[in-house]
């Protein structure tokens, strides 16, 4: 999993003056918890938004006033208007106890049913695991190289060594449809029979 760094400062206050006045400082009151006390903090706006808007999932080195911790994000809350991230909360990591992350899902490879003109169809952009930090990737990663017209890839289907996927097993992740003009005989390969 990549690794980024998160700075922050300690909050005097966690009430709703607080935190309106934190925003207007184009700052973001956040929370870590996970391994004991609840330590409340804000970060600067920009920071946060770099780890937020982006399709990967960071483990972060977080510092407050030299409380230095590894964690995830774990929940986000956001403008209903303006989009701006609000709140955020910090799940702190330990490496004996598994967690619960949404990864981004990477197709790689050419789909030979997308070569014959067939239309690929991706469900799922993340899938929810359970893991050990330590065994916790940038990303599922599925090669749909073998992928012809008609098929797809299942939750099930997907190699992953530590992860448990809390999606269900036959749910689809990721297959290729036939489309208008597409021949599924030159998909096919050797051992399909060309459709008259």
């Amino acid at each position: 999993m990549k690794v980024s760094k998160l700075s922050g400062l300690l909050r005097a206050n966690v009430g709703k003056k607080d935190a309106a006045a934190l925003r207007r400082e184009e700052r973001v009151p956040c929370v870590l918890y996970g391994q004991g006390t609840q330590v409340h903090f804000s970060a600067r706006r920009i920071d946060v938004e770099k780890l937020v808007f982006t399709p990967e999932v960071y483990q972060i080195d977080l510092d407050v006033e030299g409380r230095t911790a590894q964690a995830i994000i774990q929940e986000i809350q956001q403008d209903n208007i303006n989009g701006k991230v609000k709140h955020v909360d910090f799940l702190e990591l330990n490496e004996n106890k598994p967690v619960k992350v949404a990864l981004p899902v990477r197709l790689t490879g050419a789909s030979r049913g997308v070569l014959a003109g067939g239309k690929l169809l991706q469900v799922f952009r993340r899938l929810t695991v359970f893991a050990l930090p330590s065994a916790l990737p940038d990303a599922v990663t599925i090669d749909i190289t073998k992928l012809r017209i008609g098929q797809s890839v299942r939750v099930g289907q997907i190699e992953a060594n530590g992860l448990t996927f809390l999606e269900p097993a036959n749910a689809v992740v990721v297959s290729v449809k036939m489309a208008r003009g597409a021949a599924k005989g030159s998909d096919a390969g050797d051992d399909d029979e060309d459709e008259e």
